[in-house]
């Protein structure tokens, strides 16, 4: 009884309810009126809007300008706002067009954006593209939004900012574009009659001393053929401009050597006529001079071969060598010589005779054009020169890259009144192809001007900025790295107007008329939207093809934009004709947009002769089809038809579509179907041929008449005029109808119906009869092949099938070789578990491959791979090397521990009786090195009669210990100047003659596998008064730079030595010292006069000659270079 009274109240508050406040859309009770009122007046307006729960409210005023009298009409719709957002509309106006500009110059233009609705704090994103590419702010590029418009700027023109340039600005609801070629002209030369500039200079392949600089030629010659091109570099940072060829290049490719290691560069190219120079492209990005590869480094061990020596590229001016770094290096790293000899002979000449280069890439010059070398390499270092890798093939010296060849048929189609479309034919069998230039000239005047100044890579260009009424003949040719090709065959003369548009039509741009607005509206495809209702509104259409936009159709009939409430479906629409023959074709068509007031399912189809009366039409299909196609057969040779569709639903047929064009019933000469090809492996496909393809055609494939956007269980392969569809994995789901159709033709398609009767089927063997209702048969695995080590260090390779009869058979496989039963492998196969295995008793280096077991059981089969190379094999070999030593250990008596160690302050390395440590001999050594480290004394300095000594104590030293000494945080080159070096337990840093630059921080580091240790000191003026006496060693003259001398001549050179006391005189060979024998005659008379003898000599003496004297003062050396030649055994000439 409680809960009466809440019952009660309860029904009375219902009650009170009116149907108002129940929960509904919003409407309009009262809808608000229209008012016409003159400017500068006061205007209510009023409405009455209901809805629950309370409607959110928004008005929209829309100002129309009365053209016929001078008053103001406010039209004011309310509806309810986006809850979630809001939709925006985007109007891109006062557009930029195409611009020209000239090299040097500044150029700007944008495009006014319109959004609506307009919200205060609302920026839409802005985006610019330059040939489909996102720019980004730089130094030659400027962006800028100033709320309402989007301007860019392209400071100092260069020909790289040619293209086609788009605005994109983009909103939540979408994004609009606008796009607009730029052109930019040559600067006027210098030298009159002087090529245009390179331009897109690249750096390519950079390594410690050698880069790579590529570029394009450019289009204009100036009237004479370009003769070649300068390549100039720049350091970073610096403004001097050095160049790097003494003689121009004519490939657009050039490798510059004789860089600093660590330091970065730019590139700038310049092209060279009879006339002069052009001026300097725009500069490269910067590129680092370095080694990009890691080196691991060991001490003591004279390097190994080099591998995979290799010529990447070969011209008439160079070749460039490539190799991988040997296995066995240096601690120091390595080095490297580079041999060569004419192929046919065996006599090797080294070509870096003086100094061995650094990085794995060496550049070759003068070698003669024509001739055919081989190539070798050695590496070097301070433990000696190492054996030489394996020769290169036969190369012969001359370009590999040629020349493209002319573009073929050039042809001009009008466009606008200033431009014209030109397309062509591509070079044949162009490698490496940059694009192409395009020139026109005033038909008659034999004058040409460049269209445009950077190259197009597609067969079509707009050439703009012509003169309207004008006649022009246009030509073309192709550019790669090994120059230009020749031009083409001039196109025919065409006269510069708006195009009238014979080519084919690619799309339709529908325009709307409001009677209202009184103004067109683009809609861009052919379902209307974003109309109003109850407006009143007429439509035209534009036809677009390759050569622009056509001339708009005539206006329809007045229509009136009212919702569909017709209960039958609406019209098909789009239909189209594909597949015609002399007695069929195939009729596709789309949906209706209403489909009235239940679903469509089903379609009629009517028929008539083209000249035949309306009463002609009949049916084709007595029974409704649910497809949006269909075939029609029993067609008359050469009669024409026209065809029409209806859709039905529930409550009726519908009204019929519009007819087709008539369609004549004839089979083309040349028409050709799908052929299904099966080859040896059971792969199925479908082939089809099209033998007038044009520049633009493409196959399109669809199944059922759906074009196949995603491609799942098939793949499409195009060769020219060829095309086939590969199934990848062939089941029922695969069933249907295939077409093919060739858009930019006259309608070239055909199509094949795949289903279970289908001849594919039963020419196929009895592995693949039933393709489509079961898979290929597959053994099934449990596991793959794996592998893991047993005791003694065994090695076991095992896997496991699901199932596999008595008759399953396997074979093992090592790097592609059968390997059987034996000493060396012990194979078990148990058929009932599937476990299949195979054992070796340990892994040796021949062993490193890949191991495979096969297996057939039946017409089944299957097998899995392991691969063991590298690292893995090698840690898995030392495993297993170890597991086999502990069990044999572990025979007999054996510590349960290891014993360890630990090192004293006085770097004494003390043994314990049992500590669980498995540190190897590096561990040991990097804390000695930590000990050492610790015991230094703070870095002092000293003046000495050389200059200045900085120097640090240890309480040990050791050879192994890495030191590295910097200044101002950079690691020292240390030069004949700056030397370090150890005495007993000091380790010293030498600055002879020093200078302002030398002073600054300078640093020791200790390296000891871990964080390491560095003593620091100041440099500030301390060393600046040194002693230098004038009696110290020198070497006052005599020796050459360079000898080069026949093999079994006898070289003799002398020098005059100075200094008080006497030098010390020593010789040294390729950084080695030199002692006096039979073969080489080392002398010091009178303490002023040093000889120098070879007697016989060979080619083995040739290299980097040394003569070291050094006194009390100070030390002095003198360089030369031994060059040994073999005379040619031609007869005639002098041996």
């Amino acid at each position: 009884m409680a809960a009466c009274p809440q019952i009660y109240e309860n029904e009375e508050y219902h009650k009170r309810l009116n149907e108002d406040s129940l929960m509904h859309t919003p409407e309009f009770v009262i809808k608000p009126r229209s008012h016409t009122v003159w400017e500068k007046q006061c205007v209510r307006l009023h409405c009455t809007i209901s809805g629950w729960p309370e409607p959110r409210v928004s008005y929209t005023s829309i100002l129309y300008f009365h053209k016929t009298k001078l008053n103001l009409m406010c039209v004011c719709t309310a509806a309810p706002c986006l809850e979630y957002g809001v939709t925006f509309e985007t109007h891109l106006v006062e557009k930029f067009g195409v611009s020209f500009g000239r090299e040097g110059e500044t150029l700007s233009f944008g495009c006014s954006v319109i959004i609506y609705p307009s919200l205060q704090r609302f920026q839409p994103e802005i985006e610019w593209y330059r040939d489909d590419k996102l720019l980004v702010p730089s130094k030659w590029v400027q962006m800028h939004w100033s709320g309402d418009r989007a301007t860019l700027t392209l400071s100092h023109l260069n020909k790289e900012d040619e293209g086609l340039y788009t605005l994109r600005v983009i909103t939540k609801s979408g994004f609009e574009t606008h796009s607009a070629y730029v052109f930019v002209r040559d600067a006027d030369a210098e030298v009159a009659g002087a090529p245009g500039a390179p331009l897109d200079v690249h750096s390519l392949d950079a390594n410690k001393d050698y880069v790579i600089v590529t570029w394009k030629q450019p289009a204009v010659d100036g009237g004479s053929p370009i003769l070649g091109y300068f390549v100039d570099r720049c350091e970073v940072g610096m403004t001097h401009w050095a160049q790097c060829n003494d003689t121009p290049v004519k490939f657009a490719r050039f490798p510059v050597t004789g860089l600093v290691e660590g330091r970065s560069y730019v590139f700038r190219v310049r092209a060279v006529n009879k006339a002069g120079m052009s001026h300097p492209s725009r500069v490269s990005e910067p590129v680092a001079a370095m080694d990009p590869a890691d080196r691991t480094r060991k001490e003591g061990v004279v390097p190994g071969r080099p591998c995979d020596l290799s010529v990447i590229e070969a011209t008439k001016n160079y070749v460039v060598l490539s190799w991988k770094p040997p296995g066995e290096k240096g601690h120091e790293g390595v080095m490297y010589y580079v041999e060569k000899c004419v192929s046919g002979t065996d006599s090797w000449q080294r070509v870096n005779t003086e100094i061995p280069v650094k990085s794995p890439r060496f550049a070759l010059f003068d070698l003669a054009e024509g001739k055919s070398y081989r190539f070798r390499v050695r590496c070097c270092n301070s433990a000696g020169v190492g054996e030489p890798s394996e020769p290169t093939e036969a190369t012969t010296v001359g370009d590999k890259l040629d020349i493209p060849s002319a573009p073929g048929r050039v042809v001009p189609t009008r466009n606008t009144d200033t431009s014209v479309v030109v397309s062509w034919e591509a070079s044949r069998d162009a490698k490496e192809l940059v694009g192409y230039y395009i020139e026109s000239s005033v038909a008659g005047s034999n004058t040409w001007e460049p269209c445009n100044n950077k190259p197009v890579k597609g067969t079509r260009f707009i050439c703009h900025g012509l003169t309207t009424d004008e006649t022009y003949v246009f030509r073309v040719r192709a550019v790669n790295a090994a120059g230009i090709s020749e031009f083409s065959q001039e196109s025919e003369a065409i006269k510069v107007k708006a195009a009238i548009g014979k080519s084919f039509i690619h799309s339709y741009c529908v325009f709307f008329y409001c009677l209202c607005l009184f103004a067109f509206f683009s809609l861009g495809y052919k379902a209307c939207k974003k109309l109003k209702e109850n407006m009143l509104y007429q439509f035209q259409v534009r036809a677009a093809n390759m050569a622009g936009v056509g001339i708009p159709s005539l206006p329809s009939e007045t229509f009136k934009c009212e919702e569909w409430t017709i209960a039958v479906p609406g019209p098909p629409h789009d239909l189209q004709v594909q597949e015609i023959r002399k007695d069929s074709l195939v009729l596709l068509w789309k949906p209706p947009v209403y489909q009235g007031r239940d679903p469509i399912n089903g379609y009629y189809i009517d028929i008539k002769e083209a000249e035949a009366d309306f009463e002609m039409w009949r049916g084709v299909n007595e029974k409704a089809t649910d497809k949006t196609f269909m075939k029609i057969k029993d067609l008359k040779e050469g009669e024409s038809y026209v065809f029409r569709v209806r859709a039905q639903n529930k409550a009726g047929v519908g009204k019929v579509s519009d007819s087709t064009e008539p369609v004549e019933a004839v089979t083309k000469p040349g028409t050709t179907e799908i052929v299904v090809n099966v080859d040896d492996d059971g792969v199925i496909s479908l082939n089809f041929e099209c033998s007038n393809l044009t520049a633009d055609s493409k196959f399109v494939w669809s199944k059922n008449y759906v074009e196949m956007a995603e491609l799942e269980r098939m793949t499409i392969e195009t060769k020219g005029s060829k095309s086939k569809a590969i199934f990848k994995t062939p089941s029922e789901e695969d069933l249907g109808i295939y077409s093919c159709f060739v858009t930019h033709t006259d309608g070239v398609s055909a199509s094949y119906t795949l289903s279970e009767e289908s001849e594919i089927l039963f020419r196929t063997d009895l592995m693949f009869s039933k393709l489509f209702r079961s898979s290929s048969p597959v053994i099934p695995l449990k596991t793959e092949l794996a592998v893991e080590l047993l005791e003694k260090g065994r090695v076991r390779f095992w896997l496991q099938a699901e199932k596999i009869s008595a008759n399953g058979k396997v074979e093992y496989v090592f790097n592609d070789n059968v390997v059987h039963q034996g000493e060396k492998y012990k194979m078990n196969f148990d058929k009932n578990t599937g476990i299949i295995e195979m054992f070796m008793e340990s892994l040796g280096k021949e062993d490193e491959g890949t191991f495979t077991f096969q297996l057939q059981d039946g017409k089944a089969t299957n097998q899995s791979s392991l691969v063991l190379i590298g690292d893995v094999f090698k840690q898995l070999q030392k495993e297993s090397e170890f597991q086999k030593k502990e069990w044999i250990r572990k025979q007999g008596p054996h510590f349960v521990e290891y014993l360890g160690y630990e090192v004293t302050p006085e770097c004494c390395v003390r043994l314990n009786d049992i500590l669980t440590c498995d540190a190897g001999f590096k561990d040991l050594m990097n804390q000695v090195f930590s000990v050492i480290a610790n015991s230094s004394t703070p870095l002092k300095i000293q003046s000495t009669e050389e200059g200045i000594r900085l120097y640090t104590f240890v309480s040990y030293y050791n050879d192994e210990l890495h030191v590295t000494w910097h200044h101002k945080d950079a690691a020292i080159a240390f030069t004949e100047r700056i030397k370090s070096g150890v005495v007993g337990e000091q380790l010293w840093l030498q600055i002879s003659e020093p200078t302002e630059k030398d002073k600054g921080k300078y640093a020791i580091e200790f390296f000891d596998g871990k964080g390491g240790l560095r003593r620091t000191v100041e440099l500030a003026g301390q060393g600046e008064e040194t002693c230098s006496k004038p009696n110290r060693a020198r070497v006052a003259g005599g020796l050459p730079d360079v000898v080069t001398i026949q093999e079994g001549k006898c070289l003799n050179l002398t020098c005059n030595i100075w200094g008080e006391p006497v030098p010390e005189v020593t010789w040294l060979k390729n950084e080695r010292e030199m002692v006096s024998n039979d073969h080489y005659i080392l002398k010091f008379e009178s303490g002023k006069f040093a000889s120098f003898t070879i007697t016989s000599i060979n080619t083995s003496d040739s290299g980097k000659y040394s003569i070291l004297v050094k006194n009390k003062y100070g030390t002095e050396s003198g360089d030369f270079t031994v060059s040994v030649f073999i005379p040619d055994e031609e007869p005639g000439k002098k041996k």
